[in-house]
């Protein structure tokens, strides 16, 4: 007897489910339907999916309609994080549409009786080459199953092949956008639609103590006042109504606050106080075991230790948290913008203790996601209220002070950091201590706890979930903290504070942006200390060739020049490969600095990036330079404010972002590496933007800001206290 032959492992997502069936179909109208289990939030994975799918079956882009995660009809590819989409979704689509173009050509071949090397295809229409005979895909199966597997056996296009992949194509995404269409959930017209708003307590720790219903439902247009427990609502025949009908019940209602949450202005000093689990990070890993003490190496010429911070950041998406419900019976379909169909529908499986087959989850683009924002919480919303009036869709949306007020938060984090030079201008050693909560905290399918809002506020609450540390490589709040710098001797130690006063969960890059902010940051320091340019002493500390040729091309592209440092201008440059494993980014930016204000203006800012293959130059520059301007915008403005029972940052004034006349010129420049395998984008720049912009402030003034975000009143502040030594 022999051993069965060993299967391939397959490529992306393919390894979830290999079916052709699963990732596309031939159409009876002509068209081409591409599948992905990905969801669209502004990154372009709907134009990239249809650029990959189009090259490998030679058909034109108007063919082609794209089908994000619906969990009743798309690949289960759990959620749409981390830069992979590309990487598991696209290379699964360049797979399976090339096997499906492979039997399509034998398909024709056969129904031709020709062989299958005198065919061409060109748009669909499969051609011979010696005679005038054609068969379109449409001819040969439309509205057919392909009932086969990919086999990783055919291989997709040769890079010089592609029609599409590597070309600039508009989005897809994008006309409705900016045509005012039905672009977003926010936007979703369905028949018989009705419009809800849930008034949610004003602050974490709560008793509702008044609540009266009466007048609320008289109100015009109000069809049904929903009570459980501190669960408030009320569902409306429009939106204006719901809104008026919220603010009544708003102002109707009484509560007892408890305070809960720690001084906003000793901050970093509670979280370095906190209990914590501490774990030694060992080549992006938290590892067991005892952590070792920082001992200063011998032959040390000079030796800097530094402290940085990041506040708590919000997502604050610009539209506010939305999602459409309706219950038929004892089914459940859900319209909504999370980041993944297949999780959310697991967890409110649990949260409603039905089967998740009763729930069907269909994606609808948010404007503004990136992370978990509020999205998840508005379909549990959203599914609580319809579940009053069975049979009719309700909308819910929340209210900007709700969006801000209970949305999960990116964790704060303080950073210590020690290294010494030796005599010849190299670093000795790293030592890097990372203080900071959870950065994982999606709903999960758990029946004990909930990661709902709704579910911990109903008569019968669940708790939310225990915070879950994310311990994988490069992940949660060290992700960004192994430097990819050749150092002797690293020490990285992950402190993950215990209590967590706030709600926190995955905000874009996750630690990156506070690791990063730290490491570059003090790199530079490092830098100066040894009398060394910047650049040139990152690339002392770099074998890397495709690290050393990124930072080289934004050092050119931005014509770097420390001769003209000073008098408040400076440049500064910071560089990362996200996830150690990802896109590899080098940002340049100037300043310009008001000491007297405590103003910073960012005119100019570079971009050089190594992604390997990039499928829509276009879309990935997109990324690129709206990755820049968030990590910009938490740079300059952006920190959640509380006090001790309370989050106080309800609205743009008191959470301000970075508006249009805040943003620089940006131009971004792309290392070509059409032959290597694309790496993810999306997070490529939040990590170095917050290094370059301290790096050129320190270049203009000659002072250190370690503290974000840099406003005006805290760089004055930052200023006098470095002046004074």
């Amino acid at each position: 007897m022999t051993d069965a032959p060993e299967k391939k492992k397959l490529p992306g997502s393919l390894s979830v489910d290999a079916r052709i069936d699963s990732w596309l179909s031939i159409d009876a109208g002509e068209t081409v339907t591409l599948k992905t289990g990905k969801t669209e939030f502004g990154q372009g994975i709907k134009t990239a999916i249809a650029q990959i799918g189009a090259d490998e079956l030679d058909i034109s882009l108007a063919r082609v309609r794209v089908q994000e995660a619906d969990s009743a009809l798309t690949v289960d590819e759990k959620l749409t994080v981390g830069s992979e989409s590309v990487q598991q979704s696209g290379v699964a689509m360049r797979y399976a549409a090339a096997q499906a173009r492979q039997i399509l050509l034998q398909k024709a071949a056969d129904h031709l009786g020709l062989a299958i090397e005198d065919l061409t295809v060109e748009d669909g229409l499969v051609s011979s080459r010696s005679t005038n005979r054609q068969v379109s895909y449409w001819q040969l199966m439309a509205g057919q199953a392909f009932n086969a597997e990919v086999t990783g056996d055919v291989a997709p296009r040769s890079p010089e092949s592609r029609r599409l992949a590597g070309q600039n194509v508009p989005r897809l995404d994008i006309p409705a956008k900016l045509t005012g269409g039905r672009a977003f959930i926010q936007d979703m017209a369905l028949p018989g639609l009705l419009h809800g708003r849930v008034l949610h307590p004003p602050a974490y720790k709560t008793e509702l103590l008044k609540f009266d219903a009466t007048a609320i439902a008289k109100l015009p247009g109000v069809v049904k006042v929903v009570q459980d427990g501190r669960f408030l609502g009320v569902i409306a025949e429009r939106e204006d109504q719901a809104v008026r009908a919220w603010e009544v019940m708003r102002d109707a209602t009484a509560w007892r606050e408890l305070p809960s949450l720690p001084n906003e202005d000793n901050l970093a000093d509670w979280l370095v106080s906190q209990e914590t689990h501490d774990w030694l990070i060992d080549g992006g890993t938290p590892v067991d075991g005892p952590i070792p003490d920082i001992v200063e190496p011998a032959g040390a010429s000079k030796t800097l230790e530094a402290i940085y911070t990041r506040p708590y950041l919000m997502h604050a998406p610009i539209g506010p948290s939305c999602a459409v419900a309706q219950w038929d019976g004892d089914k459940l379909t859900v319209w909504e913008q999370s980041q993944g169909v297949f999780p959310l529908q697991a967890a409110l499986s649990c949260a409603f203790a039905i089967p998740a087959e009763n729930i069907h989850c269909i994606h609808a683009e948010g404007a503004g996601v990136y992370g978990h924002s509020g999205s998840d919480d508005a379909a549990m919303d959203a599914a609580m209220l319809a579940r009053a009036l069975p049979g009719r869709p309700v909308r819910l949306q929340w209210m900007r002070e709700d969006e801000h007020r209970w949305e999960p938060y990116g964790s704060a984090m303080v950073i210590g950091l020690q290294a010494s030079v030796g005599a010849g201008t190299k670093l000795l050693d790293w030592n890097c201590d990372i203080w900071t909560n959870v950065h994982a905290g999606r709903p999960r399918a758990k029946m004990d706890s909930a990661g709902f809002v709704a579910a911990w506020h109903r008569e019968k609450s669940l708790p939310p979930h225990k915070p879950a540390d994310n311990q994988g490589k490069h992940g949660g709040g060290h992700r960004g903290a192994t430097p990819l710098y050749d150092l002797p001797a690293m020490r990285i130690v992950k402190h993950l504070v215990k209590p967590h006063p706030l709600r926190v969960s995955s905000l874009r890059a996750l630690g990156t942006f506070g690791n990063v902010f730290a490491q570059e940051s003090f790199l530079d320091e490092m830098a100066h200390a040894a009398g060394q340019d910047p650049v040139a002493f990152r690339l002392a500390h770099l074998k890397d060739a495709r690290a050393r040729a990124v930072i080289e091309k934004a050092a050119a592209m931005a014509g770097w020049d420390p001769a003209k440092w000073g008098k408040g201008y400076g440049q500064g440059l910071a560089f990362h490969r996200y996830k150690n494993n990802k896109c590899f980014v080098a940002v340049v930016v100037e300043a310009e600095v008001d000491e007297a204000k405590g103003s910073i203006v960012i005119p100019r800012a570079w971009i050089a990036c190594d992604a390997g293959e990039v499928i829509n130059p276009d879309g990935a520059a997109n990324q690129l330079e709206g990755g820049f301007l968030q990590a910009m915008s938490w740079t300059l403005k952006e920190a959640v404010r509380f006090d001790a029972t309370r989050i106080t940052s309800l609205d743009w004034e008191s959470y301000p972002i970075l508006t249009f006349k805040d943003a620089p010129e940006i131009e971004v420049g792309f290392v070509a590496r059409p032959n290597d395998p694309p790496l993810g984008v999306g997070e490529g720049t939040a990590g170095p933007t917050p290094g370059a912009i301290g790096n050129a402030v320190f270049n203009a003034i000659g002072v250190r800001l370690r503290e974000l975000p840099l406003t005006p009143e805290r760089v004055r502040k930052m200023i006098v206290a470095e002046r004074r030594g």
